[in-house]
């Protein structure tokens, strides 16, 4: 399963009401019961947000904890030109759409599951994984 970043920083950020969802996400990676992946563009992502919000130290440490727990699905040049292709309003999304599908990944996790309306790979909640 692919996170999208939002759920990421639900759980790091402590975002009220989502990081209860995200942090049972993270427990199932973390015990190995499901195999948690990352677009590689969403690591240096959270980096940037995470130390803008609660500075370098607190970044590092969250980059080090997940880079532990997750696989990174790579972003390169295949990856970029398919998704400008694809009919995603926000390339950011085609561009985690595709690093998945490149990488075999079968579900993608996100909290906007109407930005992946034209996604070939299975959308989810956060909250509907404990049901999977």
């Amino acid at each position: 399963m692919l996170f999208d970043t939002n759920v990421v920083l639900d759980l790091l950020l402590d975002r009220e009401s989502f990081s209860l969802d995200a942090a049972r996400c993270f427990s199932r990676v973390e015990s190995g019961e499901i195999e948690g992946w990352l677009c590689a563009s969403t690591v240096t992502t959270l980096h940037y947000l995470i130390k803008k919000s609660v500075g370098a130290g607190k970044a590092f440490d969250s980059i080090s904890l997940i880079l532990s727990l997750f696989e990174i699905a790579p972003v390169d040049k295949s990856v970029l030109e398919s998704a400008l292709h694809l009919p995603f309003k926000d390339f950011e999304d085609a561009v985690l759409h595709e690093a998945a599908r490149y990488s075999n990944v079968d579900v993608i996790v996100t909290r906007n599951v109407a930005d992946f309306k034209n996604s070939s790979i299975p959308v989810q909640l956060p909250g509907n994984l404990q049901h999977r």
